[in-house]
């Protein structure tokens, strides 16, 4: 009982320290299962960790965007508002595991241009289509069917990329739209909480995510 006792004790020590260092879920992997992408993603992502600036996600709500992912076995996403890089890498990385594949679309040549260098030093450019492009105007002419979609551009357009979009998500699709709380951004998920056919929750644990799953057409 005690030797039972002593392991406990050490797996609790052990877990705290994940936490405390600022590990996610994601790198906890068993070494065993880990793939040389992984381990590339890993590195790339720990030594860039106090890096990422001009609007990226933290790094919680990237990890979430991982965990919706590979839970739902996600395999065909959109990501609207690239910035350099740090959401895309969580996705594609998610995305290589269910052998699926981003279309992300950045305005800003020099964010595109960052990202891009991103994406290969991380490893993940084989999974993300990046398009240099107003989202205002290629949003519309993306053809589907996408059963993911993270948003996070331009706040004001937020009701209109859904709109967009929804005609092109299939039942069960999962379309996730950052920065909205109570107190940010309420008024999309108003709207978007009040249709019938999808069921929307709120998520406060990086800088707020609504995270919308689709029921039915």
């Amino acid at each position: 009982m005690k030797s039972f006792s002593y392991r406990l004790y050490l797996i609790r020590i052990s877990f705290f320290w994940l936490f405390a260092c600022g590990s996610v879920s994601a790198f906890s992997q068993e070494s065993g299962d880990e793939t040389d992408l992984d381990r590339q993603v890993k590195n790339f992502l720990e030594n860039s960790r106090n890096n990422w600036r001009d609007m990226n996600v933290p790094e919680a709500d990237g990890q979430l965007l991982y965990d919706i992912i590979v839970e739902n076995n996600y395999t065909r996403a959109v990501e609207i508002g690239t910035s350099t890089g740090h959401s895309g890498i969580w996705i594609a990385w998610a995305l290589s595991k269910t052998g699926g594949k981003l279309i992300t679309i950045e305005i800003n040549k020099r964010r595109y241009l960052e990202a891009l260098a991103n994406f290969k030093k991380a490893g993940v450019l084989a999974y993300i289509d990046v398009q240099l492009a107003d989202a205002h105007e290629l949003v519309p002419k993306l053809e589907g069917p996408f059963d993911f979609v993270f948003s996070d551009a331009d706040k004001s357009w937020y009701i209109n990329y859904f709109k967009n979009l929804d005609p092109k998500l299939e039942p069960g699709a999962c379309f996730v739209t950052h920065n909205v709380s109570r107190h940010n951004n309420y008024n999309f998920y108003e709207y978007v909480s009040q249709l019938p056919n999808y069921k929307t929750t709120l998520d406060g644990r990086g800088a707020g995510m609504a995270i919308s799953y689709k029921k039915a057409d």
